[in-house]
């Protein structure tokens, strides 16, 4: 679509009871899912002899159990809460043998034998306990990272989950008009997974962006990058994982506060017009920058600790950041801003222990983001602020309709009800809010202005609303977001069997839309040579006449997306050296438009795993894994409002010959053009049954990983793996008439439909397809209900095949915390390539996930191939920390990553519908994806210093880090377009759009205590 800019108890009775307990609070058990998302595993081996069992034990919060041992040897228990274990060999009573301080990480196994030679094998992670011995975890075939909560509080990197998940392999930053979005495995930014304790937090309108929490409220932070389970679904880039920290026995509470001062901080670099051939503009400033530095400040604390020692327990945290500072708009804007960013995060749990074999957890977050800017104007020629302008407040809203913000509840339950029997259940229920107002100057009209024209920079012209051109569309009142989420899994071994099934079933509801700021928005342009606007073949220029566009955009509505799953799977002991993973999920999406119809429905979407691990050796020291698995997406909520409801998107050209002092609109209009409505988008719901292809292929990607990792002396491993994706099928939407026109002509039906016929003045409807095929379309003839069926052929759509694929090779190198340091090397060599990102339009920015303009009409796909936006060749990570002595640590986390492609878009000669400087064409001439080269390498070293005063105890720290030690300010996006719509020369082409941030200083304090 066209851009818009434990210890059993005595008896089963108890555990019964208290899983018809859960039960009843989720309402059926139909409705609920398993939480292995957010629990780890034990298993191991001991002699086989009657009396044998293993006895677990928290070490933190008590919590026991006894799993038996099989006549194999070997024991497993399943679903515990994360944290640090006991685990003792016992027979007939008497404990014969104890390993302390076992890690259990989330979604991995820790492997802890009794047998003669073996110890306890610590997978995963980083062991802070000198008796747990590092090794590879033989259990898993998939490909994640997981962070500590002292690794994330030791490394130098920002606080915010996505830095920390950047430091995985595969993963690199999207597109900064995205915010702080991520790719993951090079699919788009909007095709990741985020979980709190397992309850999704994804942003459910676009898929960018989630609720976030307290920093320090995080225990680990689980990455996956490719290769996970059937439990996990909806996703084709990558899954992060949180899973929060939870009290125990002793009380503790402590307190920390960060500052980043502006006076340290580097001046960004200002942002200068390239060369394009245009006096006016070439090498001048667009933005200057150099004033836009920030103090960041950030206050958190924490309490925990048993309010029932061994059973009842609580954790609470809590954050305020708060950003003061000032920055400048481009010439285009010419506005300073000053700006008050204000973020409050907290998190409140309860864990009740009701007995060993039941377990109540109850997790409340929250996340309300503000900003408040004061807009002045800014004299680019004088270098001073001018008059007030006005203000502009919002409240949970990221860039780029990400959304952050607002508030969860989270009921889970767990049940051991026998040895070999675990029942885990969750409901949750999260609602966000999202406002956005804006306040000028009293009495004054103003629409938004915007200027194109190839002008100085003093002669643009400029709106009188706060935020000028810079914000064309604003979020209609009353936005918010709602999440339900319901899971219910059940755990059997059964012999060499791990066997687990589940459902999963979420509902995501969203009200939402945009409205043109000021109502409209006029765009000064400079007249053609040639007189012709593509698109606009009715247009006639008086000779000298200066030509403006009016535009017009408003949607809004109330929709809903429901996603229901169920999953088995099987992990399979073949033999001491050989598991096997076997795994299959099924899916079904539901989407329903502004007037509550469902519009898109698909069923039993099976995407089956298999995995394969080999100890080679028996000791866990050597691995090598392979596993293949197919991966689901639903349509976004965001297309029954871009596409299912009704929208208004009008363009009209004029000319005229003045403009209104007040507010710079042109005055003295003469239209020389109709309304065009963009695809016609002329305030009408379009027919549920029409808005797509019949039978539609859901979003699915087919995923192949090969790798081996090798433990090469104490405490090193390394590991190497191979990545294949390839992306088999995609929704977007076409807005191309033609085959409807061309079939019914070779068909003999009349087709007077004027939303079709009149394509060349007003658009055409756009309608969701599979990209690359051909199918079955239900269309209204006449426009008066005269359905027929219209089955147009791949090739009379006239579309390449869809091609996104994906390969990648990674090879580390990590020593583990001993001997006082932890070191991880980490490089990637990765491809991304195809005619398709995904979801998203990184090359122009578009927030449409799932109706690009990328596939709207043929010849938009000419030149597509290429590298995609995310395809990064190189990314090298190197971090580590040094506990130099008890009171000093110092530590590093060193990045360098290659420039992402760079096109020439331009408007082409047989545009059929006035698309612009959108095509693969450069200098009249046809090109490719990729053609103009990359962007330069980006490298960035973070340095920091940690103080803990034994005098102190070592329970306060003083912290210095410093960010991008050598100001390495590289660019990382720019602007592709090489015309403006009108096909004149635009000034911005090959401009900057966001560099790699300047270097900065954050001092730290923090006070940690035990009652």
């Amino acid at each position: 679509m066209k851009n818009e800019h434990v210890k059993h108890g005595s008896a089963i009775r108890r555990s019964t009871l208290a899983l018809a307990l859960g039960m009843a609070i989720f309402g059926y058990a139909a409705d609920t899912v398993a939480q292995s998302n957010a629990s780890g595993v034990i298993f191991g081996k001991a002699e086989a002899s009657p009396g044998t069992v293993v006895h677990l034990e928290n070490i933190d919060t008590g919590l026991a159990r006894d799993i038996s041992v099989d006549s194999s040897g070997r024991y497993r228990a399943s679903s515990l809460p994360v944290g640090r274990y006991r685990v003792s060999l016992q027979r007939d009573g008497q404990t014969v043998e104890t390993r302390d301080n076992v890690q259990v990480a989330v979604g991995t196994g820790a492997e802890v034998s009794f047998v003669s030679g073996e110890g306890v094998k610590q997978l995963e992670g980083i062991s802070v306990s000198a008796s747990a011995l590092p090794a590879i975890d033989v259990s898993s075939v998939d490909s994640r990272t997981v962070f500590t909560s002292e690794q994330l509080q030791k490394l130098p990197v920002a606080q915010n989950v996505n830095a920390a998940a950047l430091l995985a392999p595969g993963n690199v930053a999207g597109d900064s008009r995205y915010g702080n979005a991520i790719s993951m495995g090079g699919a788009s930014a909007a095709e990741n997974q985020y979980y709190i304790n397992g309850f999704p937090v994804t942003n459910p309108l676009t898929g960018l962006g989630f609720t976030s929490l307290p920093f320090d409220a995080i225990d680990q932070e689980q990455v996956f990058t490719g290769g996970y389970g059937a439990e996990y679904g909806r996703s084709t880039g990558g899954v992060v994982n949180i899973i929060t920290k939870r009290g125990g026995n002793t009380w503790k509470g402590g307190g920390q506060v960060t500052w980043a001062p502006d006076t340290l901080s580097a001046s960004p670099r200002s942002i200068y017009y390239a060369q394009n051939g245009l006096p006016a503009t070439d090498g001048k400033i667009f933005q200057d920058r150099h004033v836009n530095v920030a103090t960041s400040t950030q206050y958190g604390a924490y309490l925990s600790g048993p309010l029932i020692k061994d059973h009842l327990f609580l954790y609470v945290s809590g954050q305020f950041n708060r950003d003061l500072g000032t920055n400048r708009r481009p010439v285009t804007e010419a506005t300073q801003w000053n700006t008050d960013v204000k973020n409050s995060r907290w998190l409140g749990k309860i864990d009740w222990n009701i007995n060993d074999s039941n377990i109540l957890e109850f997790t409340g977050f929250g996340e309300t983001g503000i900003e408040e800017d004061q807009v002045y104007n800014f004299n680019y020629a004088t270098g001073q602020k001018g008059t007030y302008r006005g203000n502009y407040y919002r409240k949970n809203m990221g860039v780029a309709n990400s959304s952050p913000g607002g508030r969860a509840g989270i009921v889970k339950y767990t049940g051991y009800l026998t040895d070999n029997l675990t029942v885990n259940a969750l409901f949750g229920k999260s609602k966000a809010q999202h406002v956005e107002t804006l306040s000028g100057l009293g009495g004054v009209d103003c629409p938004t202005i915007s200027d194109v024209r190839s002008v100085s920079a003093a002669d643009l012209r400029k709106g009188c609303s706060p935020v000028g051109s810079f914000l064309a569309r604003q979020r209609v009142p009353g936005a918010d977001d709602t999440t339900y989420a319901r899971r219910l899994d059940v755990e059997y071994r059964l012999g060499s069997h791990d066997l687990r099934a589940g459902v999963d079933n979420q509902t995501l509801s969203s009200y939402s839309g945009v409205v043109t700021v000021g109502n409209e928005q006029w765009t000064y342009t400079d007249a053609p040579a040639d007189g012709n606007i593509p698109g606009f073949p009715e247009v006639v220029i008086p000779p000298g006449s200066t030509i403006v566009q009016r535009t017009v955009v408003s949607n809004q509505g109330a929709v809903k997306v429901v996603q229901e799953a169920q999953f088995i799977e099987d992990h399979w002991q073949v033999s001491d050296r050989w598991m096997a993973y076997i795994g299959l999920r099924n899916e079904q999406f539901k989407n329903y438009n502004t007037d509550g119809n469902v519009y898109v429905k698909q069923r039993h979407q099976l995407a089956p795993r298999l995995g394969v691990t080999w100890d080679v050796f028996g000791d866990s020291t050597l691995k090598l894994y392979a596993n293949a698995g197919r991966y689901h997406l639903a349509v976004p909520a965001n297309v029954a409002i871009r596409g299912a409801g009704p929208q208004i998107f009008t363009n009209q050209y004029f000319t005229y010959d003045g403009v209104d002092p007040a507010n710079n609109a042109p005055i003295n209009l003469v239209p020389i053009s109709a309304v065009h409505f963009a695809n016609g988008a002329n305030g009408t719901s379009p027919d549920p049954k029409t808005l797509s292809k019949k039978g539609l292929s859901a979003y699915y990607q087919d995923e192949y990983i090969l790798g081996g990792d090798w433990q090469v002396a104490p405490n090193w491993v390394m590991g190497a793996k191979g990545t294949f994706r390839k992306l088999k099928s995609i929704i977007d939407d076409f807005c191309d008439a033609r085959p409807f026109i061309n079939y019914a002509a070779a068909n003999g039906i009349t087709f007077t439909n004027p939303a079709f016929v009149n394509y060349e003045t007003d658009g055409s409807p756009c309608l969701l397809f599979n990209p690359g095929e051909g199918g079955d379309f239900l269309v209204d003839t006449t426009g008066n209900g005269d359905f027929q069926t219209f089955s147009l052929s791949a090739k009379d759509m006239g579309f390449p095949k869809l091609k996104r694929e994906y390969l990648a090779v990674n090879i580390y190198l990590e020593h583990q915390f001993s001997d006082n340091f932890y070191a991880k090397f980490d490089y990637t060599w990765s491809h991304s390539f195809g005619n398709s990102e995904g979801l998203l339009l990184s090359d122009i920015g578009q927030v449409d996930p799932s109706v690009t303009q990328a596939w709207d009409f043929p010849e938009l796909m000419r030149g597509a191939n290429g590298p995609l936006p995310n395809d990064r060749t190189h990314q090298l990570r190197v971090l580590g920390y040094w506990q130099a002595t008890p009171e000093w640590l110092f530590n590093s986390v060193i990045t360098a990553v290659s420039g992402r492609p760079k096109n020439c878009l331009s408007t082409a000669p047989d545009d059929p519908y006035g698309y612009g400087s959108n095509f693969f064409f450069c200098n009249g001439q046809p090109t490719s994806r990729g053609a103009a080269g990359r962007l330069p390498w980006t490298y960035n070293v973070n340095l920091g210093a940690e103080w803990r005063p034994a005098w102190a105890g070592h329970d306060l720290a003083f912290t210095a880090d410093v960010f991008n030690l050598l100001n390495q300010q590289r660019e990382q996006s720019r602007i592709d377009a090489a015309q403006t719509g009108s096909g004149a020369i635009n000034s911005s082409y090959r401009r900057v759009l966001s560099y790699s941030d300047p270097r900065y200083v954050r001092f730290g304090a923090r006070y940690d205590f035990s009652l």
